[in-house]
């Protein structure tokens, strides 16, 4: 999947925040909602959360949650992230 200069921007802006947007340890990877999608297929860029390998793993492939606990834990971290980044600056909002 080739990514745009945006799409590298956001992901850089998510690598920032550096700890965990659900567990706060530090070292983060920039993890894709998995919903919808299928292998190979990513959703969008704005669709991440900073999550460190742990949550990461028992997010995409552990087995202490179940399918919807899963999702509502990487809901919850996306947006988490995105708060994150609204109070580091990183993300505006634009009002027309």
């Amino acid at each position: 999947m080739s990514s745009t200069a945006a799409d590298r921007k956001w992901f850089q802006a998510v690598a920032s925040l550096e700890t965990c947007s659900l567990c706060g340890k530090w070292g983060v990877q920039v993890a894709h909602s998995n919903i919808d999608r299928g292998m190979s297929q990513k959703s969008a860029c704005h669709m991440t959360a900073a999550l460190c390998p742990e949550c990461h793993h028992e997010i995409d492939n552990g087995h202490l949650l179940d399918r919807a606990e899963r999702r509502a834990q990487m809901d919850r971290a996306i947006v988490l992230t995105h708060s994150r980044l609204i109070d580091a600056g990183q993300l505006v909002l634009k009002v027309k």
